[in-house]
């Protein structure tokens, strides 16, 4: 009896792991690299700009970091629990790491517990775009960028009120700019 117990814990654990996503990478991750250096490297990042982006794998391979290259354009998945915003409680908005496109503000951010940040809704309904996702022998629903097509993550009919969904990110493709700051930008350009 002790046998079947333990199977079905050791079971149930490692389907609640990958219920979010399963296809790590193997090479081990580093915090994304996705710095002013590295967005001014890549001529496509821009949080204005909503013009489709339409690059080869070998441009997009040029420009972005290794990390944010593999969950973007490989549909990779950051391990669980290792992504800063995950906890992070700042305000302000979620931006696409590749390309910039605005996709979460922080005030829809939710603690799931999954092991990657969550969001119940994206900023608008062209922000992101959704696919079949039935590898791994599961059936969910991939969420990629509206404007460059990288993955991001899947979302469940399994969130709070009011959508009742939960949009699984990895934090590798979220690039974040507080509030704060961004008003500080605003009232500098104003002024000029």
């Amino acid at each position: 009896m002790k046998g079947i117990l333990k199977f079905a814990m050791i079971g149930l654990l490692a389907t609640l792991l990958q219920q979010c996503s399963y296809s790590q990478s193997d090479t081990k991750q580093k915090k994304s690299t996705m710095n002013t250096e590295k967005k001014n490297a890549n001529p496509m990042y821009s949080r204005t700009d909503t013009a489709k982006v339409n690059l080869s794998e070998e441009e997009w391979k040029k420009v972005l970091p290794a990390d944010v290259y593999n969950i973007a354009r490989q549909k990779g998945t950051e391990r669980p629990w290792t992504s800063p915003y995950e906890n992070s409680k700042e305000v302000g908005t979620y931006y696409c790491a590749a390309c910039g496109n605005p996709l979460f503000k922080s005030d829809t951010k939710f603690e799931s517990g999954c092991g990657w940040p969550s969001f119940y809704e994206p900023i608008s309904k062209t922000s992101i775009i959704y696919a079949p996702d039935h590898t791994h022998g599961m059936d969910r629903t991939e969420v990629m960028c509206g404007r460059c097509k990288a993955h991001l993550g899947h979302v469940f009919n399994d969130g709070p009120p009011p959508t009742g969904l939960r949009y699984c990110i990895n934090g590798v493709i979220l690039d974040f700019e507080k509030a704060k700051d961004a008003e500080k930008k605003y009232e500098s350009k104003k002024g000029e």
